[in-house]
């Protein structure tokens, strides 16, 4: 088992660390040259600034067994369909039972935006939501 995280604009990477090295889990960081997110105590895998890219470099890693984490729903269902564990950055599991609808919802806002319609930015992470992460973060790393 490995923990993959996709590091863009990631708020939970040290939370990811440290709770891995606290249990001996080998630690991926993915982003791209945008970002900057080497010396954080593990691996970093950069890969050249491109739509998506940091993404599919991910995708292309993760193998059965793997936890990664992720906002990115498009990359969640990759994961999931490669027999990954996934988790979002507030905690919540992607599964097979929630995925389409996550797809979904992100389509139709896609769709809202294009249209000129306009939809409301995440709001401010509070301590609670590190919390959840790192419960779910560490409840999914003990299953090995």
């Amino acid at each position: 088992m490995r923990l993959l995280v996709d590091a863009d604009a990631c708020p939970v990477i040290e939370l990811c660390v440290r709770a891995a090295a606290q249990r001996g889990v080998e630690t991926l960081l993915v982003c791209d040259t945008s970002h900057n997110v080497e010396g954080m105590g593990a691996r970093t895998l950069v890969v050249e600034k491109g739509a998506d890219s940091a993404d599919l470099a991910l995708a292309n890693a993760v193998r059965p067994g793997d936890v990664a984490v992720t906002q990115d729903y498009g990359l969640a269902a990759m994961c999931l369909a490669r027999g990954a564990k996934v988790l979002r950055q507030d905690g919540l599991r992607y599964s097979a039972d929630n995925i389409d609808a996550l797809l979904l919802a992100r389509h139709t806002a896609r769709k809202i935006r294009r249209g000129g319609g306009r939809l409301r930015g995440p709001k401010k992470r509070t301590a609670a939501e590190d919390q959840a992460f790192l419960r779910a973060l560490e409840e999914t790393l003990d299953e090995r």
